[in-house]
């Protein structure tokens, strides 16, 4: 973990037009810096950087914040790697905690370098992944390794002087019966990295014809296979450019489709598709396409993802590889524009769950035909209305039934706020002024609080609650609100409270749930400081307080 002081030190050194101008184009517009959003498209700058303020906006799509939110948005980074990339950028040091990551890391690293040394000594392993197609160029891109026999590794980790039960923590070495034994034996090695490209474990195929063809480093402080694609760190730029992504089953389909020109290829390690993945497949907003084989398995784990990514909203399609045939394949026999037509014409993931569904059923048989209706219908109902809707029809005709027998869910309409395109200048003006005067905040809040805000009483709330909070950026930047002097927001406040009061003096007298003793009061201490208002003398007077104390 990085050091709150060491944080701190690089946002003090960081200065956000440097930032951005190394992504973007900054035109200089008054005392700011304009170019086109990055983040959707326009041919109108509205994207605006205030050095001043050391903050981004755009007015067109709203997305706001600082070097720190631009860097993890703009390259899909998460916020320690967005760090680890602005202390890069400026030849920063940072400081961790504690340096025990770097270590396994360091293990990792250095384990990786071991294998691919092996392997290119290896006749055997070459000649294996040679017959499969695999170049050398891709032998070098994805650091193909081999694992040598368990008491190999044993003694490289110690002539090396590397700490055994980090090696341990990292899943490399384990204990057994009869003492430390290599997890990776005799296997062919491939490395899979973080998305800020760290080596986090290992994947490894068998090539002497050991039990289990494939295993994967143990679940470790660093090595999640459920969270991790393996490639992704390559493939990503691709992915976010084509908004494309295209995961397989394995490790040879990667490299093999990547070598084919397919670079936005991944996979799942030796695990099903699961919710876990789905906040790094939402990165760059990417269509998914699943390429999976055709045997009973595949198809079965291309059901299950069709299932997690439709109900998660997202774009794409199912390509199933049926004879036998799976992507390297057909990448080895020369079958490009093939896998090109495929995955150009991926069968949609509802249409693909709903014909898995039906097919399960003997829909001759009308006992049959109605589970596969409730199945389906249960399936239907876990969608977003719309594709309830769209995809009700389809369901009919291939159960052969009438439409009205396909149920949905129905919602009630929401209710439309009425005030969501008003503006109040005066209310805005006043909370821009207490973000570019933080010295003001105590005065106001003795003043008013965020129910005397008649339009903007969100934005005060966030003004109380998170001054830094992105959306307030656009009143900080926008030039056409007034920046009050003290005498002006005391004008200002002076109005806002008047009417304000006024309208609780009208809400109250014709309250009936309240004693007409207590209404009596309450509409005599309003009439008392509306008069006091209106002689410009500001007063403390909380509305709420009086009513509860009665």
């Amino acid at each position: 973990m990085i050091r709150a002081d060491s944080i701190d030190n690089l946002k003090n050194n960081l200065d956000i037009v440097d930032i951005i101008s190394q992504f973007l184009e900054l035109k200089k517009s008054g005392a700011n810096f304009k170019a086109c959003c990055p983040f959707h498209g326009e041919d109108t700058p509205s994207f605006v950087v205030s050095p001043s303020k050391q903050i981004y906006h755009c007015f067109g799509c709203g997305v706001g914040g600082d070097s720190i939110k631009f860097v993890m948005e703009y390259q899909k980074l998460s916020y320690p790697e967005s760090l680890e990339k602005l202390a890069s950028m400026c030849n920063i040091d940072l400081v961790y905690d504690k340096e025990t990551n770097k270590q396994d890391n360091k293990i990792l690293e250095e384990a990786n370098k071991f294998y691919q040394k092996l392997f290119s000594q290896n006749e055997s392993t070459k000649e294996y992944i040679n017959n499969r197609g695999i170049s050398e160029f891709s032998i070098e891109k994805f650091e193909i390794g081999y694992a040598p026999k368990s008491q190999d590794t044993i003694n490289f980790l110690k002539t090396n002087f590397l700490n055994l039960s980090q090696a341990k923590d990292v899943g490399l070495i384990d204990n057994g019966t009869n003492g430390l034994y290599s997890r990776f034996i005799e296997r062919i090695t491939f490395p899979i990295y973080s998305i800020s490209n760290k080596i986090l474990g290992f994947g490894a195929r068998t090539i002497i014809g050991h039990n289990a063809k494939y295993v994967n480093s143990p679940q470790t402080k660093l090595f999640n296979k459920s969270t991790l694609l393996y490639g992704y760190n390559l493939a990503k730029e691709h992915i976010y450019k084509t908004k494309q992504i295209i995961i397989t089953e394995g490790y040879l389909d990667v490299i093999m489709l990547h070598q084919a020109g397919f670079n936005t290829t991944v996979a799942t390690l030796g695990t099903a598709l699961t919710k876990d993945h789905l906040p790094l497949l939402r990165r760059g907003e990417p269509s998914v396409i699943l390429a999976y084989d055709g045997d009973k398995a595949g198809i079965n784990a291309a059901f299950k993802a069709c299932l997690l990514l439709s109900q998660g909203e997202f774009s794409g399609g199912v390509v199933i590889f049926k004879d036998g045939k799976d992507p390297a394949d057909m990448v080895k026999d020369g079958k490009i524009e093939e896998l090109n037509s495929l995955f150009n014409s991926s069968i949609n993931f509802i249409i693909f769950a709903i014909d898995f569904i039906i097919l399960k059923y003997d829909i001759k048989n009308i006992t049959q035909k109605q589970k596969a209706l409730t199945e389906v219908n249960d399936y239907l109902k876990s969608l977003n209305i719309l594709y309830q809707d769209e995809y009700k029809k389809y369901i009919a005709q291939k159960l052969n039934i009438r439409e009205n027998l396909i149920q949905v869910n129905v919602t009630k309409n929401r209710q439309v706020e009425t005030n969501v395109n008003q503006i109040d200048i005066a209310e805005l003006c006043i909370i821009k002024t207490v973000l570019e005067k933080k010295d003001s905040l105590k005065k106001v809040l003795s003043i008013v609080d965020s129910s005397m805000f008649e339009i903007h009483k969100k934005e005060f709330e966030l003004l109380i609650n998170d001054s830094n909070h992105q959306s307030l950026n656009l009143i900080l930047l926008n030039e056409s609100l007034e920046n009050y002097d003290d005498d002006r927001l005391t004008k200002e406040l002076l109005i806002l409270l008047l009417k304000f009061y006024t309208n609780q003096l009208n809400i109250i007298q014709y309250q009936k749930e309240l004693a007409f003793k207590d209404k009596i009061l309450l509409i005599r201490k309003i009439k008392d400081n509306i008069k006091q208002l209106k002689s410009g003398k500001l007063i403390n007077f909380n509305l709420n307080k009086v009513q509860n104390s009665n």
